[in-house]
């Protein structure tokens, strides 16, 4: 990709960077922006003799808090050799002068990526299994000794749902471009309805879905878990009950959800089989307040779609159309949100 097609890196300073940075690196440099990554622009960067990824801050005015890609470096350097699979870091720029805005590097994995849950390119014993291994993976982000990889300091103390839905609707209202009455009435629900704290605290991805994961090229098995940029300590029923959220959703790229299919004809496992399997691998009887951890879950993507769309009237959208799309999705949410609080 040319320079002006890669716009918004400054190829010049980045190639520089690179140079005195990373450990045998070689320009010239390319770079090209993947569709993904709303939140956190990213690109795959190409040299003559090796390729890379970057994830940015998006440039332009942001929420408090938001786009910590330091932090999703962090995480995803300390799980390095963990049963949790992730790429290799490659290094951290914090220094915003180099290309607007900081960020990192990481390895390029090869793998396969699926970006509709159905799977369709995938025989009934493929598709089982790849779910199957998305159930192990996140059953391993939970049981990450917290201690060991240095990520005992990764959150604060506290009731995490508490804390996250005070974070999200700060977050909501800050980007609220439109009254949305059933988003109004899923806060209220949620505050007067959150269980009390059990006390369970580990690591949390905060974004955990199939299309956030990268895929051997001829096996089962997860080769990298992407996107942490949600990521802290905190309740890890919040990603269980995440996964099953987006299979509510309508089939294909825009929902990535499995309303209306088949599942038993499918490979793919009932939500209740899910949980059961997770509950085995953890070592846990059950799953309690599942409706409760559903219905938050479409409220903090609702407050996720609504920051996207803000950043598009704003003017740095990582991409304006699929921005559009996203915000045109939180009424959605908002009212998905509030069946699952009232019949799970």
């Amino acid at each position: 990709m040319s320079q002006a097609a890669a716009a918004p890196l400054d190829l010049t300073a980045l190639d520089a960077w690179m140079a005195r940075t990373v450990p045998g690196y070689a320009g010239p440099l390319s770079a090209e922006k993947f569709a993904g990554g709303q939140s956190n622009p990213t690109f795959r960067l190409t040299t003559p003799g090796d390729a890379y990824v970057l994830r940015r801050k998006p440039p332009g005015t942001l929420l408090k808090s938001a786009h910590a890609v330091d932090r999703e470096f962090r995480v995803q350097h300390a799980l390095a050799g963990t049963a949790v699979p992730v790429a290799r870091m490659v290094a951290l720029c914090e220094d915003e002068d180099v290309i607007g805005s900081m960020f990192y590097v990481m390895e390029h994995v090869e793998a396969r990526h699926f970006d509709d849950p159905r799977t369709p390119e995938l025989s009934r014993e493929e598709r089982a299994a790849v779910f199957d291994a998305m159930n192990a993976t996140v059953a391993a982000i939970h049981m990450v000794d917290l201690g060991a990889v240095g990520l005992a300091d990764y959150g604060r103390p506290g009731n995490y749902f508490a804390r996250q839905l005070g974070r999200w609707s700060t977050q909501y209202r800050a980007s609220e471009t439109r009254h949305i009455a059933d988003m109004e009435a899923l806060i209220a629900w949620l505050e007067a309805n959150l269980p009390e704290d059990d006390g369970r605290r580990t690591l949390v991805h905060g974004d955990f879905r199939l299309d956030n994961l990268l895929f051997h090229r001829s096996r089962p098995e997860v080769k990298a878990v992407l996107d942490w940029e949600l990521s802290t300590l905190g309740h890890p029923f919040a990603d269980l009950a995440a996964i099953l959220m987006q299979w509510r959703l309508e089939p294909g790229t825009t929902g990535r959800g499995l309303a209306g299919v088949d599942r038993a004809a499918a490979g793919i496992p009932t939500d209740t089989a899910f949980v059961e399997a997770y509950c085995a691998r953890t070592g846990i009887d059950a799953v309690p307040h599942l409706n409760v951890y559903l219905a938050f879950c479409f409220f903090r993507m609702a407050g996720i779609l609504q920051g996207i769309e803000k950043r598009r009237i704003d003017g740095n959208a990582s991409n304006p159309q699929r921005a559009a799309a996203a915000g045109a999705l939180v009424p959605l949410y908002a009212a998905m949100g509030l069946e699952a609080a009232c019949h799970g």
